[in-house]
């Protein structure tokens, strides 16, 4: 019984630290919303952004509301527009999707684009796409065109909603 238990332990580590990274995630994407892709059944977050969630509703520059997560989704399938992507997993997040940074076959990376067309917000300490973002706030691009509760801070207040997007 020690041995079994010793064994596995080693197979364990083995996997665990020799394991080379994972291999690029690549094929026709299909657009679950403005930051989660899924490709042959892996479901991909898009690693240091956050998107506004599908039910979301933000306020244009007039003072009306309207769809920016429905928008932002609508505004990633166009880029995609049946294109191969290639996602390279970073790790997973706590809902099991894979964390990864996607580009199209022109090596456009789709993260920084939500991000620079206002669709989407930096979301991560080292602020990797914060240049992008300040250029969206600049030219009041997308969800910079008027006010919007940040993606994060609307899921604390729709736990419901918001819950059941990621699952989906």
């Amino acid at each position: 019984m020690l041995i079994v238990l010793i064994g596995s332990l080693v197979v364990y580590a083995v996997e665990r630290w020799l394991r080379q990274p994972d291999a690029p995630i690549v094929g026709t994407a299909f657009v679950v919303d403005g930051d989660t892709l899924a490709i042959s059944g892996v479901r991909i977050r898009l690693l240091d952004i956050d998107a506004p969630e599908l039910d979301q509703n933000c306020i244009d520059g007039q003072g009306r509301d309207w769809p920016c997560g429905r928008q932002a989704s609508s505004q990633l399938r166009a880029l995609i527009r049946g294109r191969d992507l290639t996602c390279q997993p970073q790790s997973k997040d706590q809902y099991g999707r894979t964390l990864a940074i996607c580009s199209l076959p022109d090596k456009t990376d789709i993260n920084a684009w939500m991000v620079q067309q206002g669709w989407a917000v930096s979301y991560d300490y080292a602020n990797t796409y914060g240049a992008q973002q300040a250029e969206a706030k600049a030219a009041r691009r997308g969800i910079w065109s008027g006010t919007f509760t940040p993606p994060h801070d609307w899921r604390q207040q729709h736990p419901r909603s918001s819950e059941s997007d990621r699952r989906n």
